[in-house]
């Protein structure tokens, strides 16, 4: 498998294709850093902590997504919400469950049997349960994976852009 050299941030309105190398781009979101972390402890993190933490990150993610190019702040709300909402999240987490490894599935099910000890008043359960899945996704794969978390962000279908076509090429072609 070969990896994405470069992150793409894509600003159709303005025709503005930032690429960010991967080094950047990690910087940016993972200014903390894992290393210090051990396999050990990051299995004894609670999946609902891991959707805590992967909340957060992927909201980051999609704020500096629709970040340029500038706009009232009402119109960059509204974009945000609308991709962080559990229905995309679902949806999100269906579009990249054929790309996942073994031991993505099995967070993706820890974070799913989670879910099922809430009952959401706006959502299905199902939509909750595929949502946090997602989420304890994202947060393991923070600590453990930065790269692939990157590798997996830019399968999503966020905008319809050209650099949007070129990094869903690279899903299909190299995950």
């Amino acid at each position: 498998m070969s990896s994405l050299p470069f992150f793409f941030l894509s600003y159709p309105q303005d025709n503005i294709l930032l690429m960010l190398s991967l080094s950047a781009y990690r910087s940016l979101f993972f200014p903390l850093g894992t290393d210090d972390l051990m396999e050990a402890q990051i299995q004894q993190i609670s999946p609902a902590a891991l959707a805590y933490i992967g909340d957060v990150v992927y909201e980051l993610h999609i704020r500096m997504w629709y970040l340029m190019p500038p706009k009232q702040s009402r119109l960059y709300h509204q974009n945000v919400v609308a991709q962080v909402r559990a229905e995309q999240q679902a949806h999100y987490l269906q579009v990249l469950e054929p790309k996942l490894t073994e031991e993505e599935q099995r967070i993706v099910k820890r974070g799913r049997n989670a879910a099922t000890k809430l009952k959401p008043k706006r959502l299905s359960p199902t939509i909750y349960q595929q949502a946090t899945s997602f989420e304890t996704l994202i947060g393991y794969l923070y600590l453990t994976n930065p790269e692939r978390l990157t590798e997996l962000l830019g399968c999503l279908p966020i905008a319809t852009s050209e650099s949007n076509a070129l990094l869903q090429d690279h899903c299909r072609d190299n995950l």
